[in-house]
């Protein structure tokens, strides 16, 4: 007798053109995965009848649905197409900076690129995003390094490199580019995109197929611990299943190969200014999604998307008032992180920056060890932001190099 095990088991995905619809077979996504949970589920009607044998006579199943959640480890590319469907709007890439003179400055920790001609906010270019120098006769220290962007102006960028090597002071050197690697997207204010996937369960152990239809991404959960390993979450919301004795997803594309993120390759910033005594981070997408029964029908009509709200949790030493006044006072900040595969200078990356959070406590621990301070924080929409300004006009925006 064979026993499914879950190491054979596959998991596949496909956007739906139409919600509920499975897609065609071909040119499927094999996806990574700590666990899936998909199920269907459905909804069980008791019949409250007394009757004279003081006994429960029937039971009966109501409307299907499926639920569920995929666990994973958070790696570039690897779920760009979920984060793209939580925030409603489609990668797109920002275009590279080029022929520009540039003057180098600083130090260490942080930089300044300043540009002689031009602006980096008319440019796109948003703090919190990460970018690279190239072109030119920069010094190699320079070249192909993950710059991260704590502020800007017009003209000048206030930069950290990722990998926490320092840049070499030169300028200005002409026909330079500069170029924020990967793709952009955020929570958009018009033009919505409304996505839906199936999901195939393949048992390749008892060559079993489950395909969920009609699922919706309901909350988006990123952890970053201090030590271990970035993860993610999804929580969906679907229509049906479809069960086969055979693989349907054939032939997918296999699984991305990128690295997975840690916090110990990243920086964290508040209010523009990297902070070194974070010890954890939490946040998440919210779909706030519904689903109604309808007469005569065993699965729902739709799912009806509703507001996106992000809120999460950050953790840090407690080493003076700065964080803890911000609840205090009520005072709106911007948060920031930026989390990398490796310390190589040209390494793959995420980003996820929210221009404007509420801090909602700001309670500390007690004992024989460092205090730590827990702050819970509301991410909120952004209308200073957008275009030829240093900051999107959304609650959360995200890059990931590989997108």
């Amino acid at each position: 007798m064979t026993i499914a095990v879950g190491v054979a088991k596959q998991l596949k995905y496909k956007v739906e053109s139409a919600w509920g619809t499975v897609p065609s077979a071909s040119s499927a996504q094999l996806l990574r995965r700590v666990s899936s949970t998909l199920a269907l589920k459905k909804a069980r009607y008791e019949s409250n009848e007394l009757r004279s044998n003081y006994q429960r006579y029937d039971v009966r199943h109501g409307i299907r649905s499926v639920d569920g959640t995929i666990t994973g480890e958070l790696s570039p590319g690897t779920y760009k197409d979920f984060m793209a469907a939580a925030v409603r709007r489609a990668w797109a890439s920002v275009t590279a900076i080029s022929s520009v003179s540039i003057t180098i400055a600083g130090s260490g920790p942080t930089y300044t690129v300043t540009r002689s001609t031009g602006s980096w906010l008319s440019d796109g270019v948003k703090a919190g995003y990460c970018g690279r120098l190239s072109v030119g006769s920069l010094n190699a220290a320079n070249i192909s390094k993950n710059l991260w962007i704590l502020s800007l102006s017009a003209t000048v960028l206030t930069v950290m490199p990722l990998n926490g090597v320092a840049l070499v002071a030169e300028g200005p050197i002409s026909g330079c580019t500069f170029t924020l690697t990967g793709k952009t997207t955020y929570a958009p204010t018009t033009g919505h995109t409304d996505l839906s996937y199936s999901f195939e369960h393949y048992h390749t152990d008892l060559t079993l197929s489950e395909v969920f239809s009609g699922c919706k991404i309901q909350q988006l959960d990123i952890g970053l611990p201090a030590t271990g390993m970035a993860t993610i979450g999804m929580q969906l919301m679907g229509k049906d299943i479809t069960t086969a004795g055979s693989e349907y997803f054939t032939s997918p594309t296999t699984e991305t190969s990128t690295g997975i993120l840690a916090a110990v390759n990243g920086l964290l910033m508040v209010q523009g200014a990297a902070v070194a005594n974070v010890t954890g981070l939490t946040f998440a997408i919210k779909g706030e999604m519904t689903a109604d029964p309808v007469v005569g029908q065993n699965t729902y009509a739709d799912i009806a998307e509703g507001r996106i709200v992000v809120d999460g949790s950050f953790t840090a030493q407690f080493i003076d008032a700065t964080m803890r006044d911000y609840f205090i006072n009520e005072t709106e900040v911007s948060l920031a992180v930026a989390l990398a595969t490796s310390n190589a200078a040209a390494c793959d990356f995420t980003t996820f920056t929210f221009p404007r959070i509420k801090v909602t406590d700001a309670s500390k621990d007690d004992g024989m060890k460092a205090l730590i301070q827990t702050f819970p924080f509301d991410a909120l929409y952004n209308s200073a932001g957008g275009s030829g300004t240093s900051s999107e006009q959304s609650t959360i925006a995200i890059q990931d190099s590989q997108a």
